[in-house]
């Protein structure tokens, strides 16, 4: 249970974000450290199971269970080391934006950060390859919006990191689906157990390339290196979480939970090595070239996760016990470095090295700060960085492959540590020592050393290194079991201080003596600084294949762009005809009919349709030619009662007269009839059309009636009443059986109304016919739209309530008889509809209830009912309760009924979107106000002065006044 608290306590702290934020503003952040430091503590304390004894924590609850996808969450000893980097380094940062921030609220920070944490805990604590892909791809949105709160500059580097690291998602989705059906479970310690799957080299080394591509995308590796730099247009606080110690570290936990699987595979070991080095002294280059220190910090981020990466493709224990002390070691330096960059630009308002200089003597413990992160990193005795650097050197030493690659690959890394010996001196020499660069009276001049509690966070993660370079023996258990839990072999590796003179000290000797000497000689690296050695950029690159995309797609598109239906419809209908002329041609062997395939009222309604169709077609009015496709579609519907199918006609037919309502009101916004056609299009058009249509309706008629009732039908006509409790199989279908399916539609209902909402209310509609209104006498006075509309009116008064009490009734009686929350809600849109139709003019007409809000209250309740279904291990599963009847007898209520509630009102909230946005004329002056000129506003009508006057068109008039 302790897996499961620890994640339902950061979702309880991401959920009471926006109330702290409202009371405490940018102190939110300290509640919230509290709380990351309690789950510091408590995973802490299970070190002695995890660690001493090597048993890991274990949690179970059924999720999917008929896909077999379980909520399975393991700690193991490499879970145990970057949740304690989740949630220690995630307090240090948590308390260090409280000071780095303005005072003020901080709409969205804390709650995308707390958010962000959340993912990355159930990412390396899942032990399902669905459920660690979900979360995979939360740190991937939750990335996006952290950068993009950064302003209108960041969102171009928010949009790169987001399309790159999905990019990344997407392959780590085809590999989870490739391992699932091979192995047949999604449970990750089970598939990297199982051994028959990696006996198919061609297999594996697919599924390997997958999870690399998905490793070098976040841990921004070559050649998708640039994202990290880029992303750096984020503030402070998110740099030094997300993309120094926690987001890159997702990419580098999945490889090394993956290294059991793929640690012998040779495509791996030089995949990794190579790749992972050449990011190693490549990021070290650029970052020694570095005026910005944000950029300087990212770039050294990018060199180091290369040699992480390098060294995990070695695969060896060895080599895994390295890694792991130096995941640690990274994020305490990168976290403390970048926490002073913060420092650094708050206090000074630059982080231009070119402009500071000499802030030592006026922010000493700033300096302090950055001298022990620096120091680490570069690998300088006794911080911890030192310890991890000699085991990286170690274990490339015994690479895989031939005898001359380890020594390769040491080189290579030790050219890495030399760069970063140098940029580390310039980053600290150039920013804390020497004379100050800034000029008299500014504000890099008169900087002072920031309060304690804001360089308290700092300077915990930047005294770790030094206490447990120091102590180093204590990270004994947790090494030996990270490295037993990723190459399953037992490791026995002692980390010291001091292991004597090997050749691991004297590369790391050469790598700080050398990068001295490359400090000095190049002024700190000033003479590198802001000269382009490479002529393009991985920024540059991306936008060229981004545009080239677009315009690739653009060009494609505009094969088949036109407004013409005809064009559209021109390759079904080419279709359509070629497979009845290949049938006809070759003859197709039908099975017999099952039995009669027609009776004598199918061909009445086929005569009806026919007939509508045929008149809609010749029709110039665009109103008749509604009425009439709209008598097809009732005849249809006809057919469909006549069938037995009483729900899918019912549905059929609200359906058809809630379309023609809507249509009408966009229709009175277009031409009256229309265009002219001419004669040989219309001969051309018709041959098509009744070509299609005969192909069509042939292979119907042929077809039909060719098989018996499907397995699936036969099923659910068994099973749904013992299943669901349910006998209207149809409704069980979509709110048990199903019921994500629908949920999914329920969502993208909900959103096409909000959709209808926001496009009008920022483009509008075209007018209304006679929104430009001439008004003239007249003896023989029309009849007022309110005196018009009287009947209707008086109707609608007594038929409105009766629908909406039928619409009550059908969705009560929907999980038995025909009836349900889809139907339900059409009835009711119907009677809504009805008092919009009756109203005199559109403002009389507008519905006064929020239906955004009715909209949003049903996909929540729909939710809230899903979510009542993990009480029986699975999300959406119905939930039943027998309740006594006080006449006798039982009523069985099932949480499917408050589904489809929320479906009810999904459609009910559309249809109102839809009568009151279409329905508006904001194409009139005033909204329709100049119809009724003089009208009285309180009683609706016209006053007695226009009583005796005409409305027409402009049109009527010639245009003429």
């Amino acid at each position: 249970m302790v897996l499961l608290l620890l994640l339902i306590v950061l979702a309880v702290t991401v959920a009471s974000t926006p109330l702290l934020d409202r009371f405490l503003g940018r102190n939110a952040g300290w509640p919230i450290a509290a709380v990351f430091l309690a789950l510091t503590v408590m995973v802490a304390l299970q070190a002695p199971q995890v660690l001493g004894a090597g048993v890991p924590l274990e949690y179970t609850q059924p999720w999917m269970p008929r896909l077999g996808v379980d909520l399975h969450l393991r700690m193991d000893g490499l879970g145990w080391m970057f949740t304690m980097l989740v949630t220690g380094i995630g307090a240090l940062i948590m308390a260090y934006s409280t000071r780095y921030f303005p005072s003020g609220r901080r709409l969205g920070f804390y709650f995308l950060m707390s958010l962000f944490a959340f993912a990355m805990a159930g990412l390396v604590l899942a032990d399902d390859v669905v459920l660690l892909f979900v979360f995979w791809e939360i740190t991937t949105i939750a990335s996006f919006y952290l950068i993009g709160l950064s302003g209108p500059s960041a969102s171009r580097p928010a949009i790169r990191t987001f399309l790159l690291t999905a990019m990344g998602g997407l392959a780590l989705l085809g590999a989870v689906v490739l391992l699932v059906v091979r192995t047949g479970t999604t449970q990750l310690s089970v598939i990297l157990s199982d051994t028959a799957w990696t006996q198919d080299t061609a297999f594996v080394s697919v599924v390997a390339l997958l999870v690399i591509v998905a490793v070098f995308s976040k841990s921004a590796q070559f050649p998708f290196h640039y994202w990290l730099p880029d992303a750096m247009a984020a503030s402070t606080p998110v740099s030094a979480y997300l993309h120094a110690a926690a987001m890159v570290k997702a990419g580098i936990y999945l490889a090394m939970r993956f290294t059991p699987a793929f640690g012998d595979l040779f495509l791996w070991n030089v995949l990794l090595i190579s790749a992972g080095l050449i990011t190693a002294v490549m990021g070290a280059f650029f970052a020694l070239q570095q005026n910005d220190l944000k950029r300087l910090a990212a770039f050294s981020t990018v060199s180091q996760l290369g040699l992480l990466v390098a060294v995990i493709g070695v695969g060896t224990p060895q080599a895994l016990v390295a890694a792991s002390v130096h995941t640690v070691a990274h994020a305490l330096f990168k976290s403390a470095l970048f926490m002073v960059v913060g420092l650094v630009d708050i206090q000074t308002g630059t982080r231009d090295i070119r402009k500071l200089g000499g802030l030592r003597r006026r922010m000493p413990v700033t300096a302090l700060i950055a001298a022990l992160a620096a120091l680490s990193m570069s690998g300088i005795p006794p911080l911890l960085g030192f310890i991890s650097k000699e085991s990286l050197f170690e274990s490339f030493l015994h690479a895989p492959g031939p005898a001359w690659f380890g020594p390769l690959a040491g080189v290579l890394a030790v050219s890495a540590s030399v760069l970063t010996f140098a940029y580390s001196f310039r980053f600290v020499y150039r920013t804390f020592f020497g004379a100050s660069r800034s000029e008299e009276g500014t504000k890099e001049a008169t900087a002072g050393e920031a309060r304690g509690s804001f360089w308290a966070p700092a300077i915990v993660a930047s005294l770790g290194g030094v206490l447990l370079g120091l102590t180093v023996p204590i990270l004994d258990p947790l090494v030996n079991e990270v490295a037993a839990n990723t190459t399953h072999v037992t490791s026995d590796a002692h980390l010291v201080l001091w292991h004597g003179f090997n050749a691991a000290l004297v590369m790391s000797m050469a790598a700080i003596g050398l990068g001295a000497l490359v400090a000095s000689r190049s002024r700190a690296g000033d003479a590198l600084a802001g000269r382009d050695f490479v002529p393009v950029s991985g920024v540059g690159v991306f936008e060229s294949l981004y545009s080239g995309i677009i315009r690739l797609g653009k060009r494609t598109g505009d094969l088949t762009r036109t407004d013409s239906p005809a064009f559209h419809l021109g390759a079904p209908t080419v279709l359509i005809v070629a497979l009845a002329a290949v049938a006809v041609i070759f003859g197709v062997d039908l099975p017999p009919a099952a039995g009669q395939t027609s009776f004598g009222l199918d061909w009445l309604l086929v005569g009806l349709m026919a007939a509508a169709v045929l008149a809609a077609v010749i029709t110039r009015s665009r109103m008749a030619g509604l009425a009439l496709v709209g008598v097809a579609g009732f005849t249809v519907a006809l057919w469909l009662l006549f069938l037995g199918a009483f729900d899918v006609a019912l549905t059929q037919f609200l359906v058809e007269i809630l379309t023609v309502v809507v249509a009408v009101l966009v229709l009175r916004r277009l031409p009256k009839k229309f265009h002219p056609v001419k004669s040989g299009r219309k001969a051309l058009t018709a041959v098509i059309a009744v070509a299609a249509g005969l192909s069509a309706g042939i292979a119907a008629f042929a077809l039909t009636g060719r098989r018996e009732l499907s397995p699936a039908a036969e099923y659910f006509l068994e099973n749904a009443p013992a299943d669901t409790g349910g006998t209207n199989v149809v409704n069980t279908i979509l709110v048990d059986y199903r019921a994500l399916d629908t949920f999914g539609e329920l969502v993208v209902l909900g959103v096409a109304g909000l959709i209808i909402i926001a496009v009008l209310h920022s483009s509008g509609l075209l007018p209304v016919h006679g929104s430009r209104r001439v008004v003239v006498p007249s003896s023989n006075a029309a009849f007022s739209a309110e005196d018009n509309t009287v009947l209707m009116r008086t109707v609608g008064r007594y038929l409105m309530p009766l629908l909406v009490l039928w619409s009550l009734y059908l969705l009560f009686r929907g999980h038995n008889e025909p009836g349900g929350g889809f139907i339900a809600g059409l009835v009711g849109g119907s009677a809504f509809a009805l008092l919009y139709l009756a109203a005199p003019s559109d403002k009389r007409a507008k519905i006064r209830l929020a239906y955004p809000a009715i909209i949003a209250s049903g996909v929540l309740i729909a939710a809230f009912s899903g979510f009542l279904g993990y009480a029986d291990g699975s999300f959406l599963r119905p939930l039943h309760a027998e309740i006594p009847l006080a006449w006798g007898g039982y009523f069985h209520f099932t949480t499917a009924f408050v589904f489809d509630i929320g479906v009810y009102l999904g459609v009910v909230g559309v249809l109102l979107t839809a009568l009151n946005e279409l329905g508006l004329d904001r194409g009139s002056p005033q909204n329709g106000e100049a119809e009724n000129a003089g009208a009285d506003p309180e009683k609706g009508r016209d006053s007695e002065t226009d009583r005796d006057t005409t409305v027409l068109d402009d049109s009527t008039t010639g245009g003429k006044r």
